[in-house]
């Protein structure tokens, strides 16, 4: 729980601060008085969002491959108009594989899930991640998930960007680079019906039991 708790707020650290001014130097002899004064002068340093989205509710997805490895072993591809074309379709996007709450909460939720959303229409249910499609196999093994959700490989990060989603971790000591933001989204007939889009790596409402309240 610690490792995972500490992850998130790792991925949750993305918003940008700024002082409006910068403070100046102060003779350290001042009177207590004119010190406070001075700190009073300054602003807390205020917060802004950076999360964002060139996609919304209503926007046709655009075009994609994703990739991912067959019971054999072998590279196979899928595009995004295959998995949504004349189909209701949830698709949703973690951070990275074996990530913690990615591993213990999102795709379990789905995968418990995947009944009684298919029992409301959906057709398809893909997992989406900037990792490679070897790291996506490994990883729906050590998850033990069958064909309840698709675990997909968005490699180079092409449909992430396509949709706006992108989440520069470069900055982090852990290695992750340029990954996905999480979100759920529902789609029908390859329109966004609904988009829930999280700030940073938080997991607050991109779970399956989201998008069946809307179904």
């Amino acid at each position: 729980m610690a490792a995972s708790l500490t992850f998130s707020r790792l991925l949750s650290s993305t918003t940008v601060t700024s002082s409006l001014l910068p403070p100046k130097t102060l003779p350290s002899k001042l009177p207590l008085a004119l010190k406070f004064n001075h700190r009073r002068l300054h602003p807390k340093p205020l917060r802004f969002s950076t999360i964002s989205a060139t996609i919304g509710v209503g926007d046709k997805l655009p075009e994609s491959t994703l990739s991912y490895l067959d019971s054999a072993g072998e590279v196979k591809t899928t595009t995004v108009s295959e998995l949504t074309k004349g189909k209701k379709a949830v698709l949703f996007a973690v951070p990275g594989a074996f990530t913690p709450t990615c591993s213990q909460k999102h795709v379990p939720g789905f995968v418990e899930k995947s009944g009684e959303l298919k029992a409301k229409g959906v057709d398809t249910i893909a997992c989406i991640s900037v990792n490679d499609a070897f790291v996506m196999k490994a990883w729906k093994d050590n998850l033990k998930v069958n064909d309840e959700v698709l675990l997909l490989s968005d490699g180079n990060g092409t449909f992430t960007k396509a949709i706006g989603c992108e989440l520069d971790l470069s900055d982090k000591p852990v290695g992750l680079g340029v990954r996905s933001r999480r979100y759920a989204l529902l789609a029908e007939d390859g329109v966004v019906k609904l988009l829930n889009l999280e700030e940073g790596g938080a997991f607050t409402f991109s779970g399956a039991e989201d998008i069946l309240k809307v179904l």
